[in-house]
């Protein structure tokens, strides 16, 4: 994996992304899936911010140390509206 630029939350909606899926396996998107709703969780109750790690659409790498606020069907929400499609998050920590 290429280095990640850190980026922050309010620079995202700069940001163009894909509409392709990032990861390979099913086992990995409902690994990603199961620690975004862990994300929310712990957002919601504690505050407790996460390091997400996701490509755009020209294929770079960026990470960002924010709050996870919501995830639905093909976002995640962020404080202040900021959206990231699902299918463009590489990890998260």
């Amino acid at each position: 994996m290429q280095t990640a630029i850190k980026i922050d939350k309010e620079n995202i909606s700069t940001l163009r992304f894909g509409h392709e899926e990032v990861l390979q396996s099913k086992e990995e998107i409902q690994m990603r899936l199961f620690e975004l709703e862990c994300s929310q969780t712990l957002g919601n109750l504690l505050q407790t911010k996460v390091q997400l790690t996701f490509q755009s659409s020209d294929g770079q790498i960026y990470e960002v140390h924010t709050t996870v606020w919501a995830v639905g069907n093909q976002f995640v929400l962020l404080k202040g509206g900021i959206t990231i499609p699902i299918h463009s998050i590489i990890q998260i920590d």
